[in-house]
């Protein structure tokens, strides 16, 4: 079964308590935090303080995603307000070998994020080192944009790179999740979709949770 990581950046701000219960009681098995520094790409979102009272708040792990530049500044800090995954750019990292060790060395499972003009070969020499390739489907930086199908090519090496080379590193998808595109990417290898808009502003969650997942 495919799993599933709502994103809190399409969530109600105002009451964003009862987004996260809304996503547990329909079956979510992440949350998705957006952490954007207006530098890396053009908005700003959740901090350090927000993760933290998030944890608190929530029964389900943190998939904290940091679209910074220098995320090797604020790995300890977000591992210690809660997060269970970090995943770094590796856009933003030239040294990302070292990165992915200092978040495992945290405590969390590291993960490494490409843009979609990232071509899949640039992460060969780190992927037995990760327990976690995030493929952007959208241009970083903002909610509610539509799937790009040319990443569709990137997943399906890196499914096919996992079974080849005896790995175990799980494949997730952000941006543009919805019926049609949850399909292409489970067909390509996805593990785990990260759905935005799609989640939080369907009528039903439960079931729509459990299209994705299924």
């Amino acid at each position: 079964m495919t799993l599933l990581a709502p994103s809190l950046l399409a969530a109600n701000y105002m009451a964003l308590g009862e987004s996260i219960r809304d996503a547990e009681l329909a079956g979510a098995d992440y949350l998705h935090i957006d952490v954007m520094d207006g530098h890396f790409v053009p908005n700003l979102t959740f901090g350090i303080d927000m993760v933290s009272e998030i944890a608190k708040a929530a029964k389900i792990p943190l998939d904290v995603h940091l679209m910074l530049e220098n995320p090797e500044r604020y790995i300890e800090q977000f591992a210690e307000a809660g997060a269970k995954i970090i995943s770094v750019h590796v856009e933003a990292c030239p040294h990302i070998h070292r990165i992915i060790h200092q978040i495992k060395e945290a405590g969390c499972q590291a993960g490494v994020v490409l843009n979609p003009g990232t071509a899949a070969e640039t992460l060969t020499s780190v992927l037995s080192e990760v327990d976690l390739v995030l493929q952007m489907t959208v241009n970083p930086g903002y909610g509610g944009q539509s799937f790009i199908p040319g990443t569709l090519s990137n997943i399906a090496f890196f499914n096919q790179y996992r079974k080849e080379n005896g790995l175990h590193y799980r494949i997730e998808v952000d941006g543009g999740i919805n019926q049609e595109t949850a399909d292409l990417c489970k067909d390509a290898g996805v593990d785990i979709l990260v759905a935005g808009s799609y989640f939080f502003q369907s009528a039903d969650k439960k079931d729509t949770a459990d299209f994705l997942k299924k």
